[in-house]
């Protein structure tokens, strides 16, 4: 094997499956390890003909990658998140979290954890993504208070949290922005008679149906105008290539075991960019 050596948590998952055909197709990555919960059917199977039927040479195995590896991926749930996190601690192996759905307590953990690995952790690995981040925050601090700020996500019907965590880190890109505490000026549903807008408040709202990947719009809503700035994912492999990205920027892009790595630290996508 040669390149960065990644180990890809939970598999055979779609998104899974997604990061193991980017590695397939990205110069200096190497998958060494899939992993899937244990009494998986597909354990024992060659991980990249699940994947896209041609064959990675990686057995899916359980428990945590048992091979060399520089860097995990993951994009499962919180409980299984947090225990991966303390388990590449333990082994000193770097990071690369999707995870949505994380409470409070739960981010606390995974700082500890950036305490002695380097972990590159966002809700989305997309590149367009990361650039709108930037983009509604510049828009917030030109356009200043006479707009009020909304923000709109869609995704698929099986989706588990709501708001999703792109929309509230768009929410914590306008409030940075304009100086605002998000937690006492959220507004995550209207209904009845809730009263004029408040200038200070920024809607979040949540539509779920079909199959939609995932859009995202921010409202700038003036007087006689508006301005609205979209992202649509179309397929998760934008997800899959950020998230090789960012394994590749956390090894140095070095072989496996000699790469001089990033210190330890809690890093976003606009670190991996250098936004």
């Amino acid at each position: 094997m040669a390149g960065t050596l990644i180990g890809v948590l939970g598999a055979t998952g779609k998104m899974g499956g997604a990061i193991i055909r980017a590695i397939a197709t990205t110069p200096g990555a190497t998958l060494a390890a899939a992993v899937e919960r244990p009494g998986h059917p597909a354990l024992g199977q060659d991980a990249g003909v699940i994947a896209s039927g041609v064959s990675a040479g990686v057995p899916i195995t359980t428990g945590t990658p048992a091979n060399k590896t520089d860097v995990w991926i993951d994009f499962s749930i919180p409980v299984a998140t947090l225990a991966a996190a303390r388990a590449a601690a333990a082994r000193g192996v770097a990071m690369v979290i999707g995870t949505t759905g994380l409470s409070t307590d739960d981010r606390e953990e995974l700082r500890a954890a950036a305490r002695q690995i380097p972990i590159v952790f966002t809700p989305n690995m997309s590149v367009g993504v990361t650039m709108l981040l930037k983009l509604v925050a510049d828009a917030a601090r030109v356009l200043g208070p006479g707009y009020d700020l909304e923000i709109v996500e869609t995704h698929h019907r099986a989706k588990r949290d709501a708001p999703s965590g792109t929309a509230l880190r768009l929410a914590e890109a306008l409030a940075d922005a304009t100086g605002r505490d998000l937690g006492a000026t959220a507004r995550y549903q209207r209904h009845g008679e809730i009263g004029p807008r408040t200038d200070e408040e920024i809607g979040i709202q949540t539509v779920r149906g079909g199959d939609v990947v995932g859009d995202h719009t921010v409202h700038f809503l003036g007087t006689g105008e508006r301005i609205e700035i979209t992202h649509r994912a179309t397929s998760r492999d934008t997800f899959a290539h950020g998230a090789v990205r960012a394994a590749l920027w956390l090894a140095s892009g070095g072989a496996g075991g000699t790469a001089q790595r990033r210190p330890p630290g809690l890093y976003d996508m606009r670190d991996v960019l250098g936004l």
